[in-house]
């Protein structure tokens, strides 16, 4: 299998560690470990108790429940634990589809929840978010796409990179097209609690037995560090991962396991202060945008600490994007890594003074960007001729 370059990654490994702002990722601002043994009464006791022995495939039984108490309905027969989400979504992928399987793709999209299907080579059917329609997903274009030939539909919501979302008749009715089709429904719910205008959706685990629901502490938690992921589905799944995993990284180690598993009895502690402060970050981008409409256009998010924002006046986000680490060292993402070249990623997870002067040096960038290509026609007012 040749494995299609991530070029998200790619993008990072050059400007994730060298730039001083960051207003591109798409996770909330980040704990340290001196932070969690405050929240969590962690004590030096408690660390020298760990035994760094092997642990379990499918994770540590205090660990499985915690998620499964947390989110899968207290059912921790049902949960793996893994080596962040990415190591569920390549798990998942390689376990249950081959070369020709159908699968439907929201678009645009984190690349692996479908790169990874293309690598092994099966027949992707685009499921489109247009700005136009305020990224809002079109369950009449899913039924038009989801038929007996469907094998997987992986979706995220709330979405990355746009921050839409589904009303709960919204996923009733996906559940319902999944279940008419007997395909796998793969639910990447990264961002479930973080919302704004809208409830949490359920697990659809609780309905519907061949779904898959991908979660991690990365995003919403503020530990990406940890790479503590997990996969809630139907043991008979597991099964099939844990097949995999066996040739892969086979578990975590105990010393993650422990602090995965106190950060998620003790969640709201972590959860709960950065939805505060995203809430109040995500008022002070719309506002920032309205003052700058004639460089940039933003559909407000529904979820998610991040928005897909178009570019007015420019074509070439990733030109853009280089120029903005180079001379102002801000990394931001570009929409190529979306499919998408005059779009950015905007992350408002990070701290209100880091997006601040973040948004501060923009400012900066897009107006030497105008002074520099005055000639440069609007995309709305491109789009809008076509």
């Amino acid at each position: 299998m040749e494995v299609v370059p991530a070029r998200l990654e790619y993008w990072m490994r050059d400007y994730y560690f060298s730039t001083e702002i960051d207003i591109g990722c798409s996770g909330v601002e980040n704990f340290s470990f001196a932070e969690l043994r405050q929240l969590f009464n962690i004590t030096p006791d408690d660390l020298d108790r760990i035994v760094l022995r092997d642990s379990r495939t499918l994770g540590d039984p205090d660990l499985r429940t915690a998620i499964g108490n947390r989110w899968g309905s207290g059912k921790a027969e049902r949960v793996m634990a893994t080596n962040g989400s990415s190591e569920a979504i390549y798990l998942t992928m390689r376990s249950l589809l081959e070369p020709g399987d159908e699968v439907v793709v929201l678009d645009p999209s984190y690349q692996q929840l479908f790169s990874i299907a293309e690598s092994i080579g099966c027949k992707l059917k685009h499921w489109r978010l247009q700005f136009e329609n305020s990224f809002r997903p079109d369950l009449g274009e899913a039924r038009r796409l989801i038929g007996p030939q469907t094998r997987m539909i992986v979706v995220n919501f709330p979405h990355n990179p746009t921050g839409t979302s589904l009303t709960p008749a919204e996923q009733d009715e996906l559940i319902e097209l999944a279940a008419g089709a007997g395909a796998y429904l793969v639910w990447d719910a990264a961002f479930a609690e973080i919302t704004y205008d809208s409830p949490v959706l359920p697990d659809p685990g609780e309905r519907y037995d061949r779904s898959i629901t991908l979660g991690t502490l990365s995003k919403a938690y503020g530990l990406p560090g940890l790479r503590v992921g997990w996969c809630l589905a139907a043991p008979e799944v597991l099964e099939c991962l844990m097949r995999l995993r066996d040739y892969t990284t086979l578990a975590l180690s105990p010393l993650v396991e422990h602090v995965a598993t106190r950060a998620i009895e003790n969640g709201d502690l972590l959860l709960h202060p950065r939805l505060a402060q995203a809430r109040h970050n995500l008022e002070l981008l719309l506002a920032w945008s309205n003052r700058h409409s004639e460089f940039v256009s933003v559909v407000r998010p529904q979820g998610g600490v991040c928005v897909f924002m178009r570019l007015n006046e420019v074509a070439d986000s990733e030109s853009f994007c280089r120029r903005l680490a180079d001379e102002h060292s801000v990394l931001l993402v570009p929409g190529t890594n979306f499919g998408q070249p005059n779009f950015v990623r905007l992350g408002f997870g990070c701290s209100t003074r880091e997006l601040t002067e973040g948004l501060s040096r923009l400012s900066e960038h897009f107006h030497k960007y105008h002074q520099l290509q005055p000639h440069v026609t609007p995309v709305h007012q491109t789009a809008s001729s076509a």
